[in-house]
């Protein structure tokens, strides 16, 4: 059931942090057809609604009841949301199954995050341990944002990557362990949703070798008909010398 005011009315109308959720997905996702249908049958909007309860709790140091409301949303909606992560305005999980937000993540507004996506710690530090993620940042699906370092602004992290060191405004990251191949001048559009025509630089390397491998192929041919003339000049020098009358 939706939470609702004492007058009967849904407090998502007066939530102005949650309406602006609903409008993300309103606007990202072409399966949303009504913010009606997401605040009752989409987990991930249930999730963000929980954490807000959860995070509230944990402000005011009753970490126990904060614990088990986050574990009651974990276990209805697949994804974990510690409450003790600050997510920002326009939170956008699509499916969401599999999302864990580490304790001290701190989630900017607009971010886009998808299945399977861990922003997590490396289990060697204390304190703040967990990524920070500006504003208009996109995950794409399983990867892993690892360590308490920053996402720039408008960043992209390709599906399946594994960051681990801290990455500029305006990139694109994919691999590995996760590398920069996209930055600069060219800024990443804050509604791009585009998870799949990233820049491939193992592909890219990948072309640069068989080029490199045609190149010397063709210039090793050319170099075996040279030795083959050489030494045939070399048979007819012999051979005229041989002729010739002392």
């Amino acid at each position: 059931m939706a939470p609702a005011c004492s007058d009967g009315t849904l407090f998502v109308k007066e939530d102005p942090m949650l309406l602006e959720t609903l409008r993300a997905y309103q606007r990202r996702d072409p399966a949303a057809r009504s913010k009606l249908e997401d605040f009752f049958l989409y987990p991930r909007v249930h999730a963000v609604i929980w954490h807000r309860v959860a995070h509230w709790l944990y402000q005011r140091q009753h970490f126990f009841l904060a614990r088990w409301v986050s574990q009651c949303s974990r276990f209805w909606t697949g994804i974990e949301i510690h409450p003790g992560a600050t997510i920002g305005k326009g939170l956008f999980i699509d499916h969401g199954s599999g999302v864990i937000i580490g304790e001290t993540a701190e989630l900017g507004d607009n971010v886009t995050l998808y299945q399977g996506v861990t922003l997590g710690g490396t289990g060697k530090e204390k304190g703040k341990r967990h990524p920070t993620l500006g504003d208009n940042v996109m995950v794409s699906a399983g990867a892993k944002v690892l360590g308490s370092f920053k996402i720039g602004e408008n960043s992209k992290i390709g599906a399946g990557s594994v960051v681990l060191k801290e990455v500029p405004p305006n990139c694109t990251v994919v691999g590995v362990p996760g590398r920069i191949v996209k930055m600069g001048d060219q800024k990443i559009p804050r509604m791009d949703m585009d998870q799949v025509h990233l820049p491939d630089p193992i592909s890219n390397d990948i072309r640069e070798l068989q080029a490199d491998n045609i190149r010397l192929h063709k210039r090793l041919v050319q170099m075996e008909k040279r030795m083959r003339c050489m030494k045939t000049q070399e048979i007819d020098v012999l051979d005229e010398k041989k002729s010739r009358p002392e």
